[in-house]
């Protein structure tokens, strides 16, 4: 018999003490005395059958509470009334947890380490939540900042996070494969800066600071608008963005109206911002039930409670991109709702999520979850500066190559940061990580588990003779399409991916796999920011709530000072405003990421700041921030402005890839500019529309009005990041490598014009009445004309 771990272990001993089948007695609803004397009807937190209820209801038995609520959120379950229920424990269970006090959201940064993390369950994943981005944010910082131009964050450094925070025990990872240890020991050593060990919380200006050196306001931004999402906080109450703290702001499902469906009455099933049911959503094997419907996995939308701003990853998945209008109008005659404070409209889902319209799939794509692994999310117990410093998968990891499958793959494939690869194949994994085998749901191995690129085995992806397998947690499985197999079996859908596949290997070799297949891309170009420090129509010093300030004040609950339903939390100085100057979503820029591949770029942070001080006055007006750190990185005259065009995996991969010619014969895509930058000249200058003398250029009214003001450090359109051959902005500020194509690939991929290589004879009318028909002809027609001229040359130079 093999070895038994996690909740079989515990369930079997619990079994064995003869408590767990009495624990099992009867529903929650049933239950007459303890918390269920109040909490009447109330979901089971698992499904009854399971081992984690089991244990649950086992040890809440010893403890005077048959059902279990007391394990998790602590309380007095013989109390005779609500408030001295909800403020102590019994005295053997406050020992056990080192903690006196009722837990509203177990799942509480601080205080998961006594619930989710108790002993013989999820051990290790609250030291390694606090260490990784969702808590700390530490890139997200870095990048914002960087674009304000403040001086600690330049030069690729990432000395802030949302909290202090260390990293005690070194480099080496606590989970892993020694496989995946050994490889990031290694890239850790290789990339110091953007695998710090140590994070201090981002400071906060005074407003009189701010008032001496205006960048500063780029920290009060940065704590109210920016910080709202990690998951210390609580985050904003607004539709879509109701969620949990700490291990429940992912693992507890809330609805984007915040309405609670399920059966306890002392909850208000009118009061927006409680949980869709007290149910937790895992993997495949953890059932919610929510009214009619049963799911398993964590539903997109989870996600985008948070993943909605910044690179709008989440949203983007689902084909969205947010816009203005609002249109087309709803039955009462009114605009769309807005959704994270944003009106959509729907482009194109990724590939990935609209799988539900193949007929051989008919009921849905993929989750976040089926791709991404437990240290995506959870970290892996170091500190991470950036998102590519934490994520360990390449899409690669799943399709492989046309030439090679998934496993014959070295480690590092697809993040090569500019060195050479071992040529050994990464093989297969014959058993999934230990978090697999203890919590999630196991699949049958096969063949062997796929591993990642840093050599983890992803628990939920099999080789099955020559088929690849993904285990969806929806409970759906889909086939995945292996590069190489399509090669071999000559399956390409057309000549195009042939071609683009698998004969210009330069593709495989140089590009991201969704520098083609993210055919558009969301483009808020332009983020104009005001902050404001003057005083309301009330004399009252204007504020907002400071996401940092707020989570830092942590309750003994768990609670923060923000997260109590209709709390604003902690307010700092300031107001800030923003707003932005276009959107685009077709053809992105294409640029050099941090692994030194061809990536789709996004406006990351481009901001252009004002600032107006404590009596009113405006102290900085449309100010842009540059960067002679990488002006000398780059070695070149010009200084690029701090605003940020961000490398970026968009979550928008299509069937359909970008055309040939929409990089090679698209000026924007090589970094010229929408149009070759030929737009959008005149920021340098205020711009008056009124009446003109047209031959002096005097406006003639003597009272006018400024139209639109200028922006005096920014000489070219927002898309354009290079112009007279300098890169003019930012590509990027966590890896050195990141930046826009270098002038030798523009060159090489450069087809601009080439109409004219025959139609420039047109005015020869002799040659043309030769080769032309009367009439148009299609593309198809012309493809094949001049499939025909190059193999007449060919024939005529075999001949020499």
């Amino acid at each position: 018999m093999g070895k038994i771990t996690g909740w079989a272990a515990i369930t079997l001993c619990l079994i064995g003490m003869g408590t767990a089948q009495a624990a099992m007695s009867k529903p929650a609803a049933e239950k007459d005395s303890g918390c269920i004397t109040c909490h009447q009807g109330i979901e089971s937190i698992r499904d009854e059958a399971s081992p984690m209820m089991a244990m649950i209801k086992a040890i809440g038995s010893t403890h005077g509470d048959a059902e279990g609520c007391v394990v998790c959120h602590g309380g007095n379950p013989q109390a005779s009334d609500a408030k001295s229920a909800h403020q102590g424990s019994p005295d053997s269970l406050k020992q056990a947890k080192g903690a006196q006090t009722f837990y509203p959201d177990p799942g509480a940064m601080d205080i998961n380490k006594f619930t989710c993390a108790m002993s013989g369950c999820h051990q290790g994943y609250p030291d390694r939540l606090e260490k990784a981005l969702m808590n700390t944010e530490a890139g997200k910082i870095q990048g914002n900042l960087h674009t304000f131009a403040i001086p600690e964050v330049q030069n690729y450094q990432v000395p802030w996070g949302n909290y202090d925070v260390k990293d005690g025990d070194g480099p080496v990872p606590s989970v892993g494969t020694p496989e995946y240890k050994a490889y990031m020991k290694d890239m850790i050593e290789a990339h110091q800066d953007q695998f710090p060990s140590e994070l201090k919380q981002i400071p906060n200006p005074t407003v009189a600071e701010i008032e001496k050196d205006p960048k500063l306001a780029g920290i009060t931004y940065q704590r109210q608008q920016c910080q709202r999402c990690h998951v210390t906080v609580k985050g904003r109450e607004k539709r879509g963005d109701y969620r949990g703290q700490g291990c429940s702001s992912c693992h507890i499902p809330y609805g984007n109206e915040g309405i609670y469906q399920g059966g306890d009455k002392t909850i208000d099933k009118k009061e927006k911002g409680h949980l869709l049911v007290h149910q937790i959503q895992a993997t495949r094997k953890s059932k919610v039930h929510a009214g009619d419907v049963t799911y398993s996995g964590i539903p997109v939308e989870t996600c985008n409670s948070c993943h909605n701003r910044g690179k709008r990853i989440g949203v983007t998945y689902q084909g969205l991109m947010e816009f203005p209008y609002g249109s087309p109008v709803n039955e009462d005659g009114n605009k769309q709702p807005k959704l994270h404070t944003k009106k959509y409209l729907f482009i194109s889902d990724d590939l990935h999520h609209q799988i539900k319209s193949r007929p051989e799939n008919p009921k849905g794509g993929l989750l976040c979850q089926d791709c991404h692994t437990t240290i995506d999310m959870h970290g892996d117990g170091n500190i991470f500066g950036t998102t590519l410093a934490q994520v360990e998968i390449e899409c690669e990891d799943c399709h492989g190559t046309p030439k090679q499958y998934p496993w014959e793959l070295p480690m590092g494939y697809g993040e090569e940061f500019g060195k050479t690869l071992d040529a050994k194949g990464r093989g297969l994994s014959d058993a999934p990580l230990t978090e697999t085998l203890q919590f999630a749901t196991l699949y049958p191995k096969k063949d062997g588990y796929l591993k990642t690129t840093r050599g983890n085995p992803f628990g939920n992806v099999v080789k099955d003779g020559r088929k690849v397998i993904m285990h969806s947690a929806t409970g759906n499985d889909f086939q995945v399409p292996l590069l190489k197999q399509l090669s071999e079996d000559h399956a390409w859908k057309s000549p195009n991916a042939k071609v683009a596949m698998e004969k210009v290997t330069k593709h495989s070799e140089s590009l991201e796999c969704y520098a083609c297949h993210a055919s558009w891309v969301p483009q808020c170009y332009g983020c104009h920011v005001k902050a404001d420090y003057s005083k309301d129509k009330n004399g009252k010093q204007k504020h907002d709530t400071d996401w940092v300030a707020s989570g830092t004040a942590r309750n003994a609950d768990g609670s923060t000072a923000e997260s109590p339903l209709g709390v604003k939390g902690i307010q700092s100085p300031g107001k800030i405003s923003e707003t932005r100057s276009y959107l685009r979503w077709e053809e992105p820029v294409l640029g050099i990421n941090g692994e030194g591949r061809v990536t789709p770029l996004m406006p990351g942070c481009q901001v252009v700041y004002t600032v107006i001080d404590s009596k009113g006055e405006t102290i900085a007006l449309n100010v842009i921030g540059t960067s002679e750190d990488e002006r000398k990185e780059l070695g070149q005259e010009r200084a690029p402005l701090s605003i940020d065009m961000a490398p970026v995996q968009p979550h928008s991969a299509q069937r359909k890839a970008r055309t040939c010619e929409s990089c090679h014969n698209n000026p924007k895509a090589m970094g010229y500019g929408i149009s070759g930058g030929v737009f959008q000249t005149r920021y340098p200058e205020d711009i008056v529309e009124d009446l003109i003398d047209q031959k002096t250029g005097q406006v003639i009214p003597s009272t006018f009005k400024v139209q639109i003001p200028k922006i005096k450090a920014l000489d070219f359109d927002w898309s354009t990041i290079i112009k007279d051959g300098q890169q003019v902005q930012t590509v990027g500020t966590h890896w050195p490598l990141s930046r826009a194509l270098p002038e030798s690939m523009r060159k090489a991929m450069d087809r601009t014009g080439l109409c004219m290589g025959c139609h420039r004879e047109m005015s020869n009318a002799e040659l043309w009445d030769k080769v032309s028909t009367p009439g148009s002809v299609t593309d198809n027609q012309h493809i094949e004309v001049m499939n025909k001229l190059l193999k007449a040359y060919a024939e005529q130079m075999s001949k020499k």
